[in-house]
């Protein structure tokens, strides 16, 4: 009989602050770094010791604004070479993430590669092997699998409260200006929906169901070529389904609804931050939690200071299998929606 179990969201996670302590090296200046930065700075015991761009006023007004204690460097190649620099973070465009991955490799230093982790499989085999023959860390910034409320959802369909899951919904979509020279739309730096907001939406059905048999996508593109809007089906034989949306075109409420035999789990609005959700049982009980907390990137910081703490290589929330599976599905539904990037 299902428990109708109660779930304490926020302490379904390791508590962020209580991680140790890692000087992290922040590659790439651009609005998700200095969120980022903001987050390590206000809620780990981490600190950004430096950052680097190949524009040093635009690094220096980064390191103004989001770490005033951090060196700056105006060559990726210094801010890797910096000994008091433990971890680099790779926040630059997707087109870029293979080669500042190995430049990170090369020297040594361990890696959260902000997601898409690289354009294709291929790429992100490449990065992996080379972390794999330095015996360095890299973990992919997909911040939702370390998240209290993904982990009290996942609690709760382990628990069955919601019987077998059957299917998966998400959206998420934004309205954006139209700027072809954009990391958004510009072919030549990866753009488009689906490697920067509708991976969200993938992360999340593969999280929960794991690798499909089939994939399916449709769309609509941009001027540019790129994907702007699409919406990916994945089927798990005669087991489940996923119907993931995502839009440059569309302000989408950025839900997720999983349905299993025995009820359902709503996620409203915002589901890759920390936010409420709810579970409505199949007789008509529900129970609301609220997961709301500020910030959501500390909790994907602490987990890699955690793992360095540990000698791990790789995240068991996010592993390299997790990545690569996760480029592979991208890579299918790409190839069904038509979008190839210069050098692929």
């Amino acid at each position: 009989m299902v428990s109708h179990a109660v779930v304490n969201v926020l302490d379904a996670v390791p508590d962020p602050g209580a991680a140790p302590p890692v000087r992290w090296g922040i590659l790439g200046a651009g609005n998700i770094a200095g969120s980022f930065a903001d987050e390590v700075r206000t809620f780990t015991q981490g600190h950004v010791a430096a950052v680097g761009s190949r524009d040093e006023h635009r690094a220096r007004d980064f390191a103004q604004r989001h770490a005033p204690s951090a060196t700056v460097h105006s060559s990726y190649e210094a801010l890797v070479a910096d000994p008091d620099v433990d971890v680099v973070y790779v926040a630059t465009p997707h087109s870029h993430h293979r080669d500042h991955g190995l430049l990170a490799i090369a020297a040594g230093k361990p890696v959260l590669m902000e997601k898409a982790f690289t354009r294709n499989e291929a790429e992100g085999r490449e990065v992996l092997d080379a972390a794999r023959a330095a015996g360095v860390f890299v973990m992919e910034a997909m911040l939702t699998r370390h998240l209290p409320h993904v982990a009290a959802i996942r609690a709760l369909i382990a628990q069955g409260e919601i019987g077998d899951v059957r299917s998966v919904a998400a959206n998420y979509g934004s309205n954006a200006a139209y700027d072809p020279a954009s990391r958004l739309f510009a072919p030549e730096l990866a753009g488009g929906a689906l490697l920067d907001i509708g991976i969200y939406p993938l992360a999340f059905a593969t999280d929960l169901l794991g690798m499909p048999d089939d994939v399916t996508a449709v769309g609509l593109p941009a001027p540019t070529g790129v994907d702007a809007q699409s919406t990916v089906v994945l089927r798990y034989g005669d087991r489940a389904t996923a119907t993931l949306a995502s839009s440059v075109l569309a302000q989408s409420a950025t839900s997720l609804v999983i349905a299993g035999s025995g009820g359902r789990i709503e996620v409203v609005d915002r589901f890759m931050v920390p936010t409420a959700f709810s579970v409505v049982w199949a007789d008509g009980a529900r129970r609301d939690y609220d997961g709301y907390a500020p910030g959501a990137k500390q909790y994907e910081a602490a987990e890699v200071a955690r793992c360095l703490a540990d000698g791990l290589t790789e995240s068991p929330r996010m592993t390299w299998q997790d990545t690569l599976d996760l480029l592979q599905v991208m890579d299918r539904a790409r190839a069904q929606l038509g979008v190839v990037y210069p050098g692929e």
